[in-house]
């Protein structure tokens, strides 16, 4: 195996867990909705996930890590993807905003400051903001 094939494996792993991640957002309420699935659609072109590994990540999303980025930016992307799952639907309950903060935590936000985060990031999507405007907003909300 070339290093290049070694690199394009865990980066497809990654982007594997990604979506599994949201797509266990998306079941959280036993089904997914249009929106949720018209998302999910078009969210696994962006990440090159198969139709095969999609019907599979669909069957079993427990079977996959969530894997945290490194860096901030790329965990405030995932974030902005986690929150747009949960927000599908326009409806903001207790059970969306615990599972978004228990996502939150494991993309390696801290206890500490992860409420605040959280919050902030649904404001920002019942606002209907875009990644770029959610990127800023998240930034610089403490400034």
């Amino acid at each position: 195996m070339s290093f290049a094939e070694l690199f394009d494996s865990g980066f497809k792993n990654r982007n594997k867990g990604h979506f599994a991640s949201i797509v266990r957002v998306a079941m959280e309420n036993g089904h997914l909705s249009p929106g949720e699935r018209s998302f999910l659609d078009k969210l696994a072109v962006q990440l090159d996930i198969s139709k095969e590994e999609y019907a599979e990540i669909l069957e079993n999303p427990l079977k996959y890590p969530i894997n945290p980025p490194y860096l901030h930016i790329h965990r405030l992307e995932r974030l902005y993807d986690l929150s747009k799952m949960v927000y599908a639907d326009h409806i903001l309950g207790p059970g969306q905003k615990e599972i978004l903060t228990r996502f939150a935590l494991a993309l390696g936000f801290t206890p500490g400051n992860v409420a605040y985060i959280v919050d902030k990031s649904l404001s920002l999507l019942v606002m209907n903001v875009d990644l770029d405007t959610f990127l800023f907003e998240m930034t610089h909300m403490n400034k």
